[in-house]
């Protein structure tokens, strides 16, 4: 029984891969157009402002990254056959619990904005926030005691290291003062 492995959660199931391909093909049109846009903001170089102070740069750079992903997603959903003859997209079986999920994400996002950030220093906000995301997106029904306070420890373990690092990010790299 131990040796038995756990059954997938939802969001740990795989895409089809010609699903995988129209993502990759719809994020790909996504980073050309935010490259397009952080391409045309300002530079304030006629003012001279240096080069890492344009408000281009940061979207630009995510740009390229979702960029270079939607290329990986691509041409992995290539190599799994994603324009095969058979590679028509097999609806997933339905877990009953997408909108729950749904659900249950926005309402963890509305706690985050309106009930800790500005009530709390922002780490433990965002550590609080994260522990919660993780833990409850990770639980698995039917898991022994000692599984899921293991689970719980790592969830807990990502949330504050989650929210010490984006806090030292913002405010030591970005120099953006958090709340």
């Amino acid at each position: 029984m131990a040796d038995e492995p756990l059954p997938l959660l939802p969001h740990e199931e795989r895409l089809p891969p010609r699903t995988d391909l129209w993502i990759a093909a719809g994020f790909f049109v996504l980073s050309a157009a935010i490259l397009v846009l952080g391409w045309r903001m300002p530079t304030y170089a006629d003012q001279g402002g240096q080069i890492y102070t344009a408000p281009g740069l940061v979207p630009s750079f995510y740009g390229v990254v979702i960029g270079l992903l939607s290329l990986w997603l691509g041409a992995r959903a290539l190599r799994a056959g994603a324009l095969g003859p058979d590679s028509a997209d097999h609806e997933r079986p339905d877990s009953g619990n997408s909108n729950a999920r749904f659900a249950l994400a926005a309402g963890l996002g509305v706690l985050f904005i309106v009930g800790l950030i500005g009530r709390m220093p922002f780490w433990i906000a965002a550590a609080i926030f994260v522990t919660l995301f993780v833990a409850a997106f990770e639980w698995r029904p039917g898991l022994a005691p000692k599984a899921r306070a293991r689970g719980l420890a790592i969830a807990l373990i990502e949330g504050v290291l989650t929210g010490i690092a984006v806090t030292l990010v913002f405010e030591r790299v970005f120099l953006v003062r958090l709340p």
